[in-house]
């Protein structure tokens, strides 16, 4: 499956064996494996020897499409492949003619050279595979080029310029004031007392004021 239509030097297309994983899974995290995924495919690397890029901290981006058995978004699983494996992966997840993406910055576990510790998860939404609107813009260096991809998939055109930490910093500030606003109005709801209603709502008021200052001005 060539999704990112790129130049034949990246081309591995490779079966992966659902087995290459067990030593990282338990007996539950393999079941997963088995129940959600048909097939595992090594579609394509991008390094300096097959698209002539330089690299700096990214060293290559491999591309893997994962069909499914049902459609599901299989996190749990993506993560455990992206842990085993030392580079950064763009997956294609595939449930017959829909698919979703998924890609994660991460670095090297500095207590176990085998592993990879995930930063932070870039995804899309599920769409129909006719109606591609993400690309793989062969530019400037690997790292460009994975931070570009990472930028499509959050939809936030307006941070280019940032670093790619610091968009994923701010990313999680996002998430967190959102998890934190949904338990206030979950204890809003809950609370029997006024004066405790009062009080929470002011909190959720200013929380809702953070959250849209970090989206509206990003910082």
């Amino acid at each position: 499956m060539d999704y990112f239509q790129l130049p034949p030097t990246t081309n591995v297309q490779r079966i992966i064996s659902k087995n290459n994983f067990d030593s990282y899974t338990n007996t539950k995290q393999k079941k997963l494996f088995t129940d959600k995924i048909t097939r595992i495919t090594w579609n394509q690397k991008l390094s300096t020897e097959t698209v002539n890029l330089e690299s700096n901290e990214i060293k290559e981006i491999q591309i893997f499409t994962i069909e499914l058995k049902v459609k599901e978004e299989i996190s749990p699983v993506l993560d455990i492949i992206d842990k085993a494996i030392p580079y950064h992966i763009i997956f294609i997840v595939r449930y017959q003619d829909h698919l979703y993406l998924s890609t994660s910055k991460k670095h090297s576990n500095p207590t176990n050279e085998n592993s990879s510790v995930i930063d932070w998860t870039f995804k899309s939404s599920w769409f129909p595979r006719i109606k591609s609107k993400y690309q793989l813009n062969l530019k400037q260096s690997i790292d460009a080029v994975f931070k570009d991809f990472c930028i499509q998939l959050s939809g936030r055109f307006d941070l280019a310029n940032q670093p790619l930490d610091s968009i994923i910093e701010t990313q999680k500030q996002i998430n967190s004031l959102k998890k934190e606003i949904a338990v206030l109005k979950s204890s809003i709801s809950k609370s029997k007392q006024f004066n405790r209603k009062v009080e929470l709502n002011l909190i959720l008021q200013k929380k809702e004021v953070a959250l849209l200052q970090f989206v509206n001005n990003d910082l």
